[in-house]
């Protein structure tokens, strides 16, 4: 006899594609682009000597 009924399991690799929220590839860009903004925040404050709310004058 021969079993028809197989299942198959469909491996992707883009783990999170179609998920929104808390995944791992999400969060890890949130970590990059938090990571950029800061250097980005400090080489401001030393190249311009002021901090960021003084440099676009909101103080």
């Amino acid at each position: 006899m021969s079993d028809t009924t197989k299942a198959t399991k469909t491996i992707s690799n883009k783990r999170n594609l179609g998920f929104w929220g808390f995944t791992h590839q999400s969060e890890n860009w949130n970590d990059r682009l938090a990571m950029i903004g800061f250097l980005a925040d400090a080489l401001m404050e030393v190249f311009s000597g002021q901090g960021f709310l003084h440099f676009w004058n909101i103080l």
